[in-house]
């Protein structure tokens, strides 16, 4: 077992830990969510066919690492759904700087719900380049990520 820590800037507090899921690619938010939202799985399985990486996996409580988020517009607000409906990631974990729509959707659960999703942002391409889906990972308050495998 070894464990490999990089450091990003905290955007959402929190400390959690949990397996990883991993998108090399852009994370499209609604395209990602949207059946979970509309017809019910708790699990938060991805339907979006255009990212392989995700692609009918579940979601909910896996840390979701990513380069950042593409898409709609209304990526925040389905993030902050999919937290309304306890079907949110136990974290999000951006290599590159996250952008303004799914910075709101993590603020607005962190306020408005029971559903934190711990978020960090500018964990650089090695981190992307590193983590594999299945690692364990671990976030600490001051945007420390710890992935163990």
């Amino acid at each position: 077992m070894s464990v490999r820590t990089f450091k990003g800037r905290a955007v959402v507090k929190g400390n959690v830990s949990a397996e990883a899921l991993v998108s090399k690619g852009g994370f499209n938010t609604l395209a990602s969510y949207q059946h979970s939202l509309m017809f019910g799985d708790k699990t938060g399985k991805c339907s979006d066919q255009n990212n392989a990486d995700l692609y009918k996996k579940p979601m909910a409580g896996k840390a979701l690492c990513m380069p950042q988020t593409i898409g709609s517009t209304t990526g925040g607000l389905v993030l902050y759904t999919a937290a309304c409906m306890s079907r949110q990631p136990a974290c999000l974990l951006f290599s590159k700087e996250i952008d303004s729509l799914a910075a709101a959707g993590a603020i607005l659960a962190d306020v408005w719900t029971d559903n934190s999703m711990p978020t960090v942002d500018g964990l650089g391409d090695e981190f992307l380049e590193y983590v594999q889906s299945g690692d364990r990972i671990t976030v600490k308050d001051d945007g420390v990520v710890e992935v163990e495998r």
